[in-house]
This record gives C-alpha cells, sequence and structure tokens, in this order.
C-alpha cells in the first residue's frame, strides 16, 4: 500500500528499507531517547499546571521557546552534519575555525530568538484579547530559560558532532531527535526557573529591558559580521527564524485557548510535548537528509518529489508509526505511574497518537520536502531553512493534529 501511494514498486521500497537498515535503526534509537525525555518535558508540564495558570501568556511562550530551541539547534546540527559530509568539519573549538564560526552564529541567533519570543507572545496574545504578564516580564521569562537551555545543547549538539565524526555516525538520522529531546527537557524546566524571577518585580523589568537591548544589537552585529559564514548564517535564518516564532506562538495560543476543552483530561496534557516533539524531529530528521543530498548533488530540487525522495518519504512514514505508537504507550505509562491522574485507556491514547500522527505525516513530509529544495533552489542555504520551517510548522500543525483526533475520537 505504500509503495502504491509513493509510486514506487513495493520490492524496491523493501530494498532501500534494508539498504538503509542501519540509519532505520539509528532513527528508531534516536527517537526512542527523545521520547523518554519528552514524556517527562509532558510530566513537567501537567505537574505545572498551577504555575501556568498564575502566569497567564507563559503557556502561549513555551511552544515558541522551545519550538526555537529544536529550531536553532536542530539547524545547527544540520549545518555541522553537512560539514562533515564535505570535510569542513574541525573537531576542534577555536573562534575561527568551522566549529567555532557556526557556536557564534548559534549563541547570536539564540539571544535575538530568546527576546523575540517573548515579545511576539505578549503581542500576540494582546492582540486577541488574552490574559498576559507585561511584556518586560514575558521577555525576562524567555531570556532567562532561553539561555539556560542552550548553554545545555551547545554542549550536546558538540558532543554530538564530534562522535558522529569520530564514529562515522550520519548526524542526519541521530540530530533532529536528540536534539529536540534535549531541548524539550531542558527549555520547560528552565522557563520555570526563568519564571521566579517575577518574585522581585524591579528585576524582572530590568532583565526585560536588557534583553530587548541586548537582542535587538545581537541581531545588527551578526548581520554586519566580517565573516561571510555567520552574516549568511545570521541574515538568512533570522528570517526563517522570525517566521517560526510567530508559528510557535500560535500554537501555543491554540493549546492555551482549548486546554480547557480538549486537555480536560489531564493525562492528555502529557501527550502534547512528545507528540509534537516527534513531528519536527520526524521532520527534521527528513529534511537534514534531503539537504545533504541536495549539497551532494544526488537530489534535484523539483517541484514533484523524485524518487529517491520518496524513498526517503517511505522511511519517515515507517519511523512515524513507531515513533507515535512510543508516544502513545509511554503516555499512557506516565499517567498511570503519575500520582492523582486518572489514566484514559491504552487503546484511547494509542487511538488519540494513531491518528493524529497520520495526519501529521503527511503534512511534515510536504513542509520537509518543500522548505528544503525552495531554498535550494533560490540559493539559499536549505540547512538553515529546513528545520527551523519544519519544526515551526509541526509545532502548529502537530498541536491542530492532535486536536482533531481528540475531538473526532471524543477522548477525554
Amino acid at each position: 500500500m505504500l509503495g502504491r501511494l509513493l509510486g514506487i514498486p513495493i520490492n524496491e521500497v523493501r530494498g532501500y528499507w534494508m539498504q538503509e537498515s542501519r540509519s532505520i535503526r539509528a532513527g528508531a534509537s534516536a527517537l526512542g531517547i527523545g521520547l523518554f525525555a519528552t514524556i517527562i518535558a509532558g510530566v513537567v508540564l501537567m505537574s505545572a499546571e498551577a504555575r501556568l495558570e498564575d502566569i497567564p501568556g507563559l503557556l502561549a511562550l513555551i511552544p515558541a521557546a522551545i519550538g526555537m530551541r529544536g529550531s536553532i539547534f536542530g539547524a545547527l546540527g544540520s549545518r555541522l552534519s553537512t560539514g562533515i559530509l564535505t570535510g569542513e568539519f574541525e573537531p576542534e573549538l577555536r573562534r575561527r575555525s568551522y566549529l567555532g564560526r557556526q557556536i557564534e552564529a548559534a549563541t547570536i541567533l539564540s539571544f535575538a530568538t530568546a527576546t523575540q519570543a517573548g515579545v511576539l507572545a505578549w503581542a500576540i496574545s494582546v492582540a486577541l484579547g488574552l490574559r498576559t504578564v507585561p511584556l518586560l516580564d514575558l521577555v525576562a521569562i524567555s531570556l532567562i530559560g532561553g539561555l539556560l537551555s542552550s548553554l545545555v545543547l551547545f554542549f550536546v549538539v558538540i558532543w554530538m558532532a564530534r562522535r558522529s565524526n569520530l564514529r562515522g555516525w550520519s548526524m542526519d538520522d541521530v540530530g533532529a531527535p536528540i536534539i529536540t529531546a534535549a531541548g524539550d527537557l531542558v527549555t520547560l524546566p528552565a522557563l520555570l526557573v526563568g519564571s521566579l524571577v517575577l518574585a522581585v518585580e524591579p528585576v524582572a523589568m530590568a532583565v526585560g529591558a536588557l534583553g530587548l537591548v541586548v537582542g535587538v544589537v545581537a541581531v545588527v552585529l551578526g548581520a554586519r559580521r566580517d565573516d561571510a559564514m555567520i552574516r549568511r548564517i545570521v541574515r538568512e535564518s533570522m528570517i526563517v527564524l522570525t517566521i517560526a516564532v510567530s508559528i510557535d506562538v500560535m500554537a501555543g495560543i491554540v493549546v492555551e485557548s482549548r486546554a480547557e476543552e480538549q486537555f480536560s483530561a489531564p493525562a492528555l496534557l502529557v501527550l502534547i510535548p512528545p507528540f509534537i516533539a516527534n513531528c519536527g524531529s520526524l521532520g527534521g530528521m527528513l529534511s537534514s537528509r534531503l539537504a545533504s543530498k541536495l549539497h551532494v548533488g544526488l537530489l534535484e530540487p523539483r517541484l514533484l518529489p523524485g524518487k529517491l525522495a520518496s524513498l526517503d518519504f517511505s522511511l519517515t512514514v515507517l519511523l512515524a508509526f513507531l515513533a507515535f505508537t512510543g508516544v502513545g504507550a509511554a503516555g499512557w505509562l506516565a499517567a498511570v505511574l503519575v500520582p492523582n491522574v486518572d489514566p484514559l485507556p491504552l487503546l484511547s491514547m494509542l487511538g488519540v497518537t494513531w491518528l493524529a500522527g497520520l495526519f501529521a505525516v503527511f503534512v511534515l513530509a510536504a513542509a520537509a520536502y518543500a522548505a528544503a529544495t525552495t531554498s535550494f533552489r533560490f540559493g539559499f542555504d536549505p540547512d538553515n531553512h529546513g528545520i527551523p520551517v519544519v519544526t515551526a510548522t509541526m509545532d502548529l500543525a502537530g498541536v491542530i493534529c492532535l486536536v482533531a483526533a481528540i475531538t473526532i475520537l471524543q477522548v477525554g
């Protein structure tokens, strides 16, 4: 059935899966590690329900903050993967080395987007008439949470790049799930830590004001940097990240506005981080694979996907089935183990994730292919655009798919 859907004989699909068995195992293992991490994030989200109610606007900020960590560091991992493939990567972290310049660009983007996420979460909430804390408070939370989580993710990405270069791993297969999971795992607690600054309002206002200044200065200096690589990364990334953070804020607002109605059962809250993270991870893995093939000339940036791209889609479908089954089962188990939570039946949880995953896999495949090929066709680096576009698209589309599945199946 899958082969007919892709227009490829099933024997070729099976043969490609056997050829890429190492990638399938690596991808499935990475998704498994990511699932464990994001389930913890889901439990944290469920446990922080009272804190989220006390700080209006924070729930709208969470997908943007998490999405930006995944977008910035997922794109960094994708660029390092391409650097390993093309021989540019050097494991030594020096300022003028390939790795050092990539880290500098990601640092600039981390400062800029942390401020931007707070501003947009506040502005869109106000525009839609939703309750929110003052602008400087939200910027302060976003800045502190963003920088704390970024520190952790720098260590994760650098370690992965060095190990991949040493062991011959493909970061295209393992980078996106592990980076996304690490971002989900550390960003939500970091935001909750950042929210503690509100206990001393003058400090919160000072940090928020400083964040606004630093965010603007970081973008200006990065865009005018004399190093061509850093300048290109910042200029190309800021455009797509601005779009991405806006979409992520809208995803947060969808969750915030529908939380009481669609996620009335606390067990369903557990599904939000792992489901959205898996959507972004699967799309990121596909986008990264396509970007690498475009860079080395194995793939043409055609309007409609060719045979090789369709075979990569088939790998994504296989991994998606495994991933969303894991999300449903692990979400049910987490709800069973957490005290004072009424778990839903296992089949209900699996039904929600399977149906939502069926909707999501077609969206993420289309988004990944369009982002990679369109950016390449117009002379941009698909490593800078693919993962941020796919991650942001799936943050919003993933929430909508999950809400749609819950509504259709009348779960909770």
